[in-house]
Protein backbone atom coordinates (compact mmCIF):
# COMPACT_ATOMS: atom_id res chain seq x y z
CA UNK A 1 0.00 0.00 0.00
CA UNK A 2 0.71 3.84 -0.44
CA UNK A 3 -0.60 5.90 2.45
CA UNK A 4 -2.85 3.56 3.20
CA UNK A 5 -4.12 2.98 -0.52
CA UNK A 6 -4.49 -0.42 -2.31
CA UNK A 7 -2.16 -0.44 -4.93
CA UNK A 8 -3.05 -3.32 -8.09
CA UNK A 9 -0.47 -3.79 -10.75
CA UNK A 10 -2.60 -5.49 -14.10
CA UNK A 11 -0.82 -7.17 -16.98
CA UNK A 12 -2.70 -8.16 -20.31
CA UNK A 13 -0.48 -10.50 -21.63
CA UNK A 14 -0.15 -12.62 -24.60
CA UNK A 15 2.71 -15.13 -24.98
CA UNK A 16 4.84 -13.18 -22.22
CA UNK A 17 6.09 -16.89 -21.21
CA UNK A 18 9.85 -15.49 -21.85
CA UNK A 19 9.67 -12.10 -19.57
CA UNK A 20 6.93 -12.62 -17.47
CA UNK A 21 9.08 -13.52 -14.71
CA UNK A 22 11.15 -11.19 -14.74
CA UNK A 23 8.78 -8.33 -15.40
CA UNK A 24 6.76 -9.47 -11.73
CA UNK A 25 10.02 -9.56 -10.15
CA UNK A 26 10.71 -6.09 -10.55
CA UNK A 27 7.13 -4.92 -9.52
CA UNK A 28 6.82 -6.52 -6.78
CA UNK A 29 10.76 -5.61 -5.80
CA UNK A 30 9.34 -2.15 -5.29
CA UNK A 31 7.30 -3.38 -2.51
CA UNK A 32 4.52 -1.41 -2.29
CA UNK A 33 2.14 -3.68 -4.73
CA UNK A 34 -0.82 -5.55 -2.86
CA UNK A 35 -1.81 -7.62 -5.90
CA UNK A 36 -0.98 -8.55 -9.06
CA UNK A 37 -3.47 -9.43 -11.88
CA UNK A 38 -2.51 -11.36 -15.20
CA UNK A 39 -4.89 -11.77 -17.75
CA UNK A 40 -3.78 -14.10 -20.59
CA UNK A 41 -5.39 -13.68 -23.99
CA UNK A 42 -5.72 -17.04 -25.04
CA UNK A 43 -1.68 -17.68 -24.91
CA UNK A 44 -0.12 -19.88 -27.52
CA UNK A 45 3.01 -20.80 -25.36
CA UNK A 46 3.45 -21.29 -21.27
CA UNK A 47 2.54 -17.63 -19.78
CA UNK A 48 -0.42 -18.78 -17.57
CA UNK A 49 1.52 -22.07 -16.15
CA UNK A 50 3.83 -19.24 -15.20
CA UNK A 51 1.39 -16.66 -13.79
CA UNK A 52 -0.52 -19.32 -11.92
CA UNK A 53 3.30 -19.87 -9.49
CA UNK A 54 3.69 -16.55 -8.82
CA UNK A 55 2.30 -14.82 -5.06
CA UNK A 56 -0.05 -12.06 -4.78
CA UNK A 57 -1.33 -12.99 -8.32
CA UNK A 58 -4.42 -13.68 -9.84
CA UNK A 59 -5.25 -14.55 -12.98
CA UNK A 60 -7.58 -14.70 -15.43
CA UNK A 61 -7.80 -16.25 -18.72
CA UNK A 62 -9.84 -15.66 -21.38
CA UNK A 63 -10.68 -18.98 -23.55
CA UNK A 64 -10.20 -17.39 -27.16
CA UNK A 65 -8.41 -14.48 -28.20
CA UNK A 66 -10.58 -11.34 -27.72
CA UNK A 67 -7.66 -8.45 -28.14
CA UNK A 68 -5.84 -5.91 -26.40
CA UNK A 69 -8.21 -3.35 -25.46
CA UNK A 70 -10.78 -6.22 -24.56
CA UNK A 71 -7.89 -7.59 -21.83
CA UNK A 72 -7.54 -4.11 -20.40
CA UNK A 73 -11.17 -3.83 -19.82
CA UNK A 74 -10.41 -7.18 -18.50
CA UNK A 75 -7.67 -5.75 -15.83
CA UNK A 76 -9.23 -3.24 -15.12
CA UNK A 77 -12.66 -4.67 -13.47
CA UNK A 78 -10.73 -7.11 -11.91
CA UNK A 79 -8.53 -4.61 -10.25
CA UNK A 80 -11.36 -2.75 -9.25
CA UNK A 81 -13.73 -5.42 -8.26
CA UNK A 82 -9.95 -6.07 -5.64
CA UNK A 83 -10.44 -2.88 -4.03
CA UNK A 84 -7.67 -1.30 -6.01
CA UNK A 85 -7.47 2.49 -5.12
CA UNK A 86 -4.50 2.93 -7.75
CA UNK A 87 -4.07 1.02 -10.88
CA UNK A 88 -1.37 0.42 -12.69
CA UNK A 89 -1.21 -1.09 -16.11
CA UNK A 90 2.51 -2.37 -17.36
CA UNK A 91 3.00 -4.72 -20.42
CA UNK A 92 4.54 -8.12 -19.28
CA UNK A 93 7.13 -7.77 -22.08
CA UNK A 94 9.64 -6.17 -20.05
CA UNK A 95 9.99 -3.23 -22.46
CA UNK A 96 9.17 -0.77 -19.74
CA UNK A 97 11.01 -0.67 -16.23
CA UNK A 98 8.93 -1.32 -13.13
CA UNK A 99 10.85 0.92 -11.03
CA UNK A 100 8.93 3.87 -11.86
CA UNK A 101 5.75 2.55 -10.13
CA UNK A 102 6.27 3.86 -7.12
CA UNK A 103 6.71 7.48 -8.43
CA UNK A 104 3.74 6.91 -10.93
CA UNK A 105 2.03 5.47 -7.34
CA UNK A 106 2.70 8.28 -5.29
CA UNK A 107 1.49 11.25 -8.28
CA UNK A 108 -1.69 9.21 -8.20
CA UNK A 109 -2.10 8.57 -4.99
CA UNK A 110 -1.22 12.24 -3.84
CA UNK A 111 -4.16 13.55 -6.08
CA UNK A 112 -1.65 15.61 -8.14
CA UNK A 113 -2.73 13.58 -11.30
CA UNK A 114 -5.29 10.63 -11.68
CA UNK A 115 -3.99 9.55 -14.76
CA UNK A 116 0.42 9.41 -15.34
CA UNK A 117 1.61 7.89 -18.25
CA UNK A 118 5.04 6.45 -18.43
CA UNK A 119 6.75 8.15 -21.81
CA UNK A 120 9.26 6.34 -23.82
CA UNK A 121 9.91 9.43 -25.62
CA UNK A 122 10.54 12.07 -22.90
CA UNK A 123 14.48 12.38 -22.26
CA UNK A 124 14.71 10.27 -25.33
CA UNK A 125 14.55 6.89 -24.01
CA UNK A 126 13.39 5.59 -26.87
CA UNK A 127 15.62 5.13 -29.58
CA UNK A 128 18.73 4.58 -27.08
CA UNK A 129 16.60 1.59 -25.98
CA UNK A 130 16.20 0.32 -29.35
CA UNK A 131 12.92 1.37 -30.48
CA UNK A 132 13.13 0.96 -34.60
CA UNK A 133 13.42 4.34 -36.13
CA UNK A 134 10.31 3.46 -38.39
CA UNK A 135 8.18 3.49 -35.47
CA UNK A 136 9.67 6.44 -33.44
CA UNK A 137 8.75 8.72 -37.03
CA UNK A 138 5.37 7.29 -36.70
CA UNK A 139 5.11 7.72 -32.95
CA UNK A 140 5.90 11.26 -33.23
CA UNK A 141 3.43 12.01 -36.42
CA UNK A 142 0.47 10.66 -34.76
CA UNK A 143 1.34 12.32 -31.36
CA UNK A 144 1.48 15.88 -33.04
CA UNK A 145 -1.39 15.08 -35.17
CA UNK A 146 -3.01 13.67 -32.19
CA UNK A 147 -2.03 16.78 -29.83
CA UNK A 148 -3.34 19.53 -32.25
CA UNK A 149 -6.68 17.94 -32.69
CA UNK A 150 -7.44 17.22 -29.09
CA UNK A 151 -5.76 20.13 -28.29
CA UNK A 152 -3.36 18.64 -25.62
CA UNK A 153 0.48 18.67 -25.00
CA UNK A 154 1.07 14.80 -24.56
CA UNK A 155 4.79 13.59 -25.40
CA UNK A 156 3.03 10.47 -26.51
CA UNK A 157 -0.23 8.59 -26.57
CA UNK A 158 1.29 5.55 -27.34
CA UNK A 159 2.84 4.05 -23.95
CA UNK A 160 1.61 0.63 -22.05
CA UNK A 161 2.71 1.94 -18.82
CA UNK A 162 0.12 3.81 -17.32
CA UNK A 163 -1.52 4.46 -13.85
CA UNK A 164 -5.02 5.51 -12.65
CA UNK A 165 -7.23 6.54 -9.96
CA UNK A 166 -10.26 4.69 -8.98
CA UNK A 167 -12.71 7.50 -9.59
CA UNK A 168 -11.28 8.08 -13.01
CA UNK A 169 -11.77 4.42 -13.68
CA UNK A 170 -14.74 4.17 -12.37
CA UNK A 171 -15.81 7.79 -14.79
CA UNK A 172 -14.86 6.02 -18.16
CA UNK A 173 -17.20 4.06 -20.39
CA UNK A 174 -14.48 1.46 -20.99
CA UNK A 175 -16.79 -1.39 -22.34
CA UNK A 176 -17.85 1.37 -25.40
CA UNK A 177 -14.30 1.17 -26.41
CA UNK A 178 -12.59 -0.75 -28.86
CA UNK A 179 -11.45 -4.11 -28.08
CA UNK A 180 -8.49 -3.99 -30.31
CA UNK A 181 -5.12 -1.55 -29.82
CA UNK A 182 -6.99 1.90 -30.31
CA UNK A 183 -8.18 1.36 -26.75
CA UNK A 184 -5.47 3.16 -25.56
CA UNK A 185 -5.82 6.20 -27.48
CA UNK A 186 -9.39 6.11 -26.58
CA UNK A 187 -9.21 6.21 -23.36
CA UNK A 188 -6.77 8.82 -23.31
CA UNK A 189 -9.19 10.87 -25.43
CA UNK A 190 -12.14 10.54 -22.95
CA UNK A 191 -9.76 11.60 -19.49
CA UNK A 192 -8.87 14.81 -21.46
CA UNK A 193 -12.72 14.84 -22.57
CA UNK A 194 -13.70 14.80 -18.41
CA UNK A 195 -11.55 17.74 -17.97
CA UNK A 196 -8.75 15.40 -16.33
CA UNK A 197 -5.03 15.83 -15.91
CA UNK A 198 -2.67 13.89 -17.49
CA UNK A 199 0.90 13.51 -15.63
CA UNK A 200 3.77 12.05 -17.81
CA UNK A 201 7.24 10.75 -16.03
CA UNK A 202 10.13 9.91 -18.71
CA UNK A 203 10.41 6.01 -18.75
CA UNK A 204 13.60 4.30 -20.02
CA UNK A 205 12.55 1.26 -22.81
CA UNK A 206 13.61 -1.98 -23.71
CA UNK A 207 13.38 -3.20 -27.29
CA UNK A 208 14.04 -7.00 -27.30
CA UNK A 209 13.24 -10.16 -29.55
CA UNK A 210 10.85 -11.13 -27.02
CA UNK A 211 9.13 -7.84 -26.68
CA UNK A 212 5.63 -7.48 -27.87
CA UNK A 213 5.03 -6.10 -30.95
CA UNK A 214 2.37 -5.70 -34.01
CA UNK A 215 3.20 -5.74 -37.42
CA UNK A 216 2.91 -2.83 -39.79
CA UNK A 217 -0.13 -3.82 -41.16
CA UNK A 218 -1.84 -3.80 -37.84
CA UNK A 219 0.13 -0.88 -36.88
CA UNK A 220 -1.56 0.83 -40.04
CA UNK A 221 -4.39 0.30 -39.10
CA UNK A 222 -3.65 1.08 -35.20
CA UNK A 223 -2.39 4.64 -36.76
CA UNK A 224 -5.53 5.28 -38.56
CA UNK A 225 -7.51 4.53 -35.23
CA UNK A 226 -5.51 7.24 -33.60
CA UNK A 227 -6.24 9.83 -36.16
CA UNK A 228 -9.80 8.64 -36.28
CA UNK A 229 -10.16 8.76 -32.64
CA UNK A 230 -8.44 12.78 -32.41
CA UNK A 231 -10.83 12.99 -35.39
CA UNK A 232 -14.12 12.45 -33.47
CA UNK A 233 -12.65 14.27 -29.96
CA UNK A 234 -12.43 17.61 -32.21
CA UNK A 235 -15.59 17.21 -34.08
CA UNK A 236 -17.48 16.50 -30.64
CA UNK A 237 -15.71 19.77 -29.45
CA UNK A 238 -17.55 21.10 -32.17
CA UNK A 239 -20.59 19.55 -31.33
CA UNK A 240 -21.16 17.79 -35.02
CA UNK A 241 -20.70 14.44 -33.30
CA UNK A 242 -21.92 12.64 -29.87
CA UNK A 243 -19.47 12.90 -27.54
CA UNK A 244 -17.47 9.65 -26.17
CA UNK A 245 -18.18 10.56 -22.52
Amino acid sequence: MLNGQKIVVVMPAYNAARTLQRTYDEVMAQGIVDLVIVVDDASHDHTVAIARTLEQVQVEVHPENRGYGANQKTCYRLALAAGADIIIMIHPDYQYTPQLIPAMAALVGSGLYPCVLGSRILGGGALRGGMPLWKYVSNRFLTLAENVLIGAKLSEYHTGYRAYSRDLLERLPLQRNSDDFVFDNQVLAQIIALGCAIGEVTCPARYMPEASSINFRRSLRYGLGCLATALRFRLARWKLVEPTV
